[in-house]
């Protein structure tokens, strides 16, 4: 499909599945790097949209590790809402842990930021990463270091691979753009 129906908004596809797969690939391939050394890394996937992400990351990585979830969100609509609501907190310890942070996608920096900065405060961590599907580097604008990037996109309103408008489209195993 070239163009779709979300709701009250159309798009039209942006990344096509065989782009994002090549991307995740050479991300993974990073991380092995990185991580070839580390005791069992703890993968923690931002629920809902990173889970295709973290998903095929999983199956390119090369060294034991885990996985749990924690559930945020900011976004209302298409619009971040610039406060971060933690729903379903971290039920794995990390205590002295190597944490990869996987996120579907980095654009302000507010939710990605706010968690690190709350799993450092509170859980002792031995060094956290932060992997991403995608970042807008045009509005990213925080210090925090992004580790590991797959794509960056421009600051458009996209959904598809994980990525959702008010809960549609997550399905979807390409990437779309809003035209509205």
């Amino acid at each position: 499909m070239d163009t779709i129906t979300l709701g009250d908004k159309k798009f039209k596809k942006y990344i096509d599945y065989e782009t994002v797969r090549e991307s995740i690939v050479t991300v993974a391939r990073k991380i092995n790097a990185d991580m070839a050394n580390e005791h069992i890394p703890l993968l923690v996937g931002v629920l809902n949209g990173s889970f295709m992400f973290l998903a095929d990351l999983m199956k390119n990585l090369n060294f034991n590790c885990e996985l749990t979830f924690v559930r945020v969100s900011s976004y209302e609509g298409t619009k971040s809402t610039g406060e971060l609501c933690e729903v379903l907190g971290l039920n794995t310890n990390i205590n002295e842990r190597t944490v990869i942070l996987v996120e579907d996608i980095v654009d302000t920096g507010n939710t990605i930021t706010q968690l690190h900065r709350m799993l450092t405060e509170n859980h002792n961590p031995k060094q956290i990463k932060i992997a991403t599907l995608l970042l807008k580097p045009n509005v990213y604008n925080k210090p925090l270091a992004l580790d590991y990037v797959a794509m960056e996109i421009p600051n458009d309103f996209i959904v598809g691979f994980g990525l959702d408008y008010n809960e549609l489209g997550r399905n979807l195993k390409d990437i779309y753009k809003i035209t509205e």
